[in-house]
């Protein structure tokens, strides 16, 4: 299968800038950015300005990229190359080395080196500088290019935004409907102590008058009459009653038999 560059996202960045030779120090404060793209699949184009009179452009074909693989000595498939480039020029360690001409305003050449880490191998691309109408159109293209990414990460942002504030109305509605369970459960726990002690009160209301009743009933039926007692007289036959008719008489035979 043939090497491609297929879903190759723009990557935009500030490289850091070395000069070498002599030159002014407001060329050496000037800054630059640089932006790598993919217009085909076959092909990769690096453009590196400072929106002033230093535009320069870099192009490269997957089979020149094949061969800085093989010169770099990075090993795996082409898509592990891929992702090395990708994030060597992602990292912060992307330089642009200009080489300033002697004795004049101009450059005589410019490099853009990434390197992913410190001690991993270093990818270079040569830059040819633009002039005229070229520098311009490559101007307009970063440009126009970096304000798409900056539009698209806003709408990214807005995105996340509106989801943030949804989450937040859905984090808010269920913390008030927590609450509300939880004063409802502190309000049935209340009213659940206050019945048990409620009944507790009524149960020792109710006891109260049956253990009064009661020992009332023992005290009566332990207190003695105050009535006299009255006491049963015998009745004695009447042929046993003796006559008293002032002398005192003696029990006949028969009453001693009987």
């Amino acid at each position: 299968m043939p090497a491609v560059l297929d879903d190759f996202e723009p990557i935009f960045g500030e490289p850091k800038v070395e000069w070498a030779g002599s030159c002014s120090a407001s060329r050496q404060a000037r800054g630059f950015l640089f932006y790598v793209h993919s217009p085909d699949s076959s092909h990769l184009t690096i453009y590196v300005s400072d929106f002033r009179d230093s535009t320069w452009e870099s192009v490269r074909s997957v089979l020149q990229l094949e061969d800085m693989r093989d010169s770099v000595g990075i090993g795996g498939s082409w898509s592990d190359f891929v992702h090395y480039l990708v994030a060597s020029i992602k990292s912060e360690d992307v330089k642009l080395l200009l080489e300033a001409l002697p004795d004049s305003s101009d450059t005589k050449s410019a490099k853009l080196v990434a390197q992913k880490s410190k001690g991993m191998p270093r990818i270079s691309f040569s830059l040819t500088k633009l002039t005229g109408s070229a520098a311009s159109d490559a101007m307009a293209s970063l440009s126009l290019e970096l304000f798409k990414a900056f539009r698209g990460l806003q709408y990214q942002f807005m995105q996340e935004q509106e989801r943030s504030l949804q989450l937040t109305k859905v984090i808010s509605a269920e913390k008030e409907k927590n609450e509300s369970i939880q004063s409802q459960l502190e309000l049935n726990s209340k009213r659940h102590k206050l019945q048990k002690t409620v009944n507790s009160l009524d149960k020792a209301d109710v006891s109260a008058p049956l253990m009064t009743n009661g020992q009332s009933s023992l005290d009566k039926q332990a207190a003695p009459d105050p009535s006299p007692t009255k006491v049963t007289k015998r009745v004695v036959p009447a042929h046993r009653r003796a006559k008293v008719r002032g002398v005192v008489l003696q029990d006949s035979a028969n009453d001693r038999d009987g």
